[in-house]
């Protein structure tokens, strides 16, 4: 008997997978206004990142170390290539570049307070050195960058080390932003700008066209230093491979590789999500080039973009770099995107201020309209007392200090005595994908996508 035709009703009050509730806001509000959106922060999707990896501790055929009776090293040196005096830092986690302007004096001076605390490097960002910054900090990188606002040469020679920004793993191939409503007298006045105006800076710089020129920017850079400060270069992960080679050949001491899933404090968010390759993927290539060049050990790396725990850092170092830059971290510890903040010891509730700005705690991401909650992405003069320096460098020395232990703990299992000496075999991937950008077997295998059998 011939069996009925059943069929499957279209769905209804179900979402599009195409065009889901994000999408279609976005079309809406596109068609709107005729602008693109801006914000602060880094990628919101989802993306191939170190929870991708785990570590393969020590059992019987590797011996731990007993945590509370051996010692593992995390003192770091950066810059031994050309410099006459290399960055000595105590742990391999730095500040990344964050600019006074995209956040206020209070939580500049903050972040030297307890870089300098934990024995670590601050990086000035754009816009130039200020006092605060340069008080605060005992080891402190100078940020230069294709703006040139606020650069100042007595200031490069103040620094303890020099880094030429190419690019951002939240906006390679795009310019610095920093709107209006964050341009006050003071920045205003460090970036010879004027006051309330967007400063949008340069793609790239003014003084090169190419690799060559950089290198006669960096020769430049030594001469005014006379060769005593290391010379980092920091890329956005786009093209790494190359772009690592490039570094190397023009005379970088260091090479910093920024994933996409750093942050920044105003960009396109068609930047933020559709640009540039994961921290996870540029690891490997950058640490893929300086084996090719028979640079490792010689130039040093150091990974951003996403950063965010202790094992992050040590799954980073295992894969090849000698440290890590926090930004995002940095300013969560600080309070970002927490319903409260502090004054004289006491909480009070930042609920309704997140709510004016159409959000709330957890999912803010609007740096960019300086009219940050919490008083970090500020400029106001209210907002950002309610970040305190001393406030602000406890915690954040407090996040530093676990993430350390943390490493050290995790680097004791794989049976390391420093930290520097996880490697590549002591991870596993989750995902094939992972295992593919890691270059690692797939946990349970011996094998390596595109690398021989999977058993």
């Amino acid at each position: 008997m011939e069996q009925p035709i059943h069929f499957t009703k279209p769905p209804h009050g179900e979402e599009s997978a195409l065009f889901d509730r994000g999408v279609m806001d976005y079309i809406h509000r596109a068609s709107t206004t005729g602008l693109y959106e801006i914000r602060g922060l880094g990628a919101k999707r989802k993306l191939p990142h170190f929870d991708d990896l785990l570590f393969l501790a020590a059992s019987l055929s590797r011996y731990p170390l007993e945590g509370y009776r051996e010692r593992c090293v995390t003192r770091t040196v950066l810059g031994t290539r050309f410099a006459k005096k290399p960055i000595v830092l105590d742990i391999p986690i730095t500040i990344a570049g964050m600019s006074f302007g995209a956040l206020s004096a209070n939580v500049k001076e903050a972040i030297g307070r307890a870089a300098t605390e934990m024995g670590t490097s601050t990086t000035t960002g754009d816009g130039g050195m200020t006092q605060e910054e340069r008080g605060s900090s005992k080891t402190l990188v100078y940020q230069c960058l294709p703006s040139r606002y606020g650069f100042n040469p007595d200031d490069l020679r103040r620094a303890d080390a020099i880094e030429v920004v190419i690019g951002q793993g939240a906006k390679p191939g795009g310019g610095g932003m920093l709107l209006g409503q964050k341009v006050n007298p003071r920045v205003a006045a460090m970036r010879t700008l004027p006051e309330g105006i967007d400063q949008r800076s340069a793609c790239r710089h003014p003084d090169w066209t190419g690799p060559d020129d950089l290198t006669i920017k960096i020769l430049e850079l030594r001469e005014m230093t006379d060769w005593e400060k290391p010379i980092y270069v920091k890329v956005g992960a786009t093209r790494v491979f190359n772009d690592v080679k490039l570094a190397v050949h023009a005379g970088a001491d260091v090479v910093v590789v920024d994933g996409m899933q750093g942050g920044t404090a105003a960009t396109q968010t068609c930047f933020i999500e559709h640009v540039g390759i994961p921290t996870l993927a540029a690891v490997r290539q950058a640490v893929a080039a300086l084996e090719d060049l028979d640079m490792i050990g010689k130039v040093q790396l150091i990974v951003s973009g996403g950063i965010r725990t202790g094992a992050d850092v040590a799954k980073a170092i295992a894969m090849g770099a000698d440290a890590v830059a926090i930004g995002q971290g940095t300013l969560m510890a600080l309070g970002c995107n927490r319903d409260v903040y502090f004054q004289d010891g006491q909480p009070i509730s930042a609920e309704a201020d997140y709510a004016a700005l159409g959000t709330r705690a957890g999912v803010c991401h609007h740096c960019h309209t300086g009219k940050c909650p919490v008083g970090i992405t500020t400029q106001d003069a209210v907002l950002e007392q309610r970040l305190q320096p001393e406030w602000g460098a406890r915690h954040l020395k407090n996040y530093l200090k676990t993430l350390t232990m943390e490493l050290t703990t995790l680097a004791r299992a794989c049976g390391k005595q420093d930290v520097h000496h996880l490697e590549r075999e002591d991870l596993v991937a989750l995902t094939v994908e992972a295992a593919a950008m890691a270059n690692v077997p797939l946990a349970g295998t011996h094998w390596i996508p595109g690398q021989g059998q999977t058993f």
